[in-house]
């Protein structure tokens, strides 16, 4: 097992909390911003709305139920093999596939400056979590990890691309280092790893549209 590098950069944690219109985190001088997520679920509602109508809401719910587990369970189990912390441990078969297709990626990483750390935005007027900012392959990088029952067609995830952008102009406002590479990491349940690379400049426009809308609704 690899023994992974770590760099930290020191952030400030922020306090969040969950209301009718999504999650908010509160900077250290008071100001609340809404998360990346919540102003990019705009971005899916529709196409959720049409699946869950099609095969049924308690099947969907279902669905998404096991979803939410899974991709808990996924980021713990990468978090604690990042931090050198993991140790073997009994889990679903399917769990066990998807974390097992997942090593090879995740020795890719190495340098590890942040795991699971808080970021804001005064430009953005956004905040958020980010999972991990590394370098990859070599290069520095944004990286995002998540499960799916399916393989991704890149057109199909660029609210993915546009979160990831979003903690790229964060992690720089709030540090001063420039990240353009993003990188998705995603465990598909078909067995194997699944990754898509982006830019940030690709998507930071388009994540300033949500960020309008938004903003004008509420």
């Amino acid at each position: 097992m690899k023994t992974f590098t770590h760099n930290p950069i020191q952030l400030i944690d922020l306090d969040s909390v969950t209301t009718h219109k999504g999650r908010y985190y509160t900077t250290p001088t008071g100001v609340r911003y809404p998360s990346v997520t919540t102003i990019l679920s705009a971005h899916t509602q529709a196409g959720i709305k049409e699946w869950r109508d099609r095969i049924g809401h308690d099947a969907a719910d279902k669905i998404t139920r096991q979803a939410a587990t899974r991709g808990t369970k996924f980021h713990n189990l990468a978090e604690k093999y990042l931090n050198n912390t993991y140790k073997p441990e009994k889990m679903g078969l399917l769990d066990l596939e998807l974390f097992d297709v997942a090593i090879p990626e995740l020795e890719k990483i190495d340098n590890i400056h942040a795991q699971e750390v808080a970021l804001y935005s005064d430009y953005l007027r956004l905040a958020g979590r980010v999972d991990c900012i590394a370098e990859y392959e070599g290069k520095l990088s944004i990286i995002d990890f998540k499960t799916s029952r399916r393989e991704k067609e890149p057109a199909h995830v660029e609210h993915y691309f546009m979160q990831a952008a979003a903690y790229a102009i964060m992690f720089e406002e709030r540090t001063g280092v420039p990240i353009n590479r993003l990188v998705l990491l995603i465990a598909v349940e078909d067995g194997f790893m699944q990754v898509l690379r982006g830019k940030r400049n690709d998507y930071a426009k388009k994540l300033l549209q949500y960020r309008d809308l938004y903003e004008s609704q509420f």
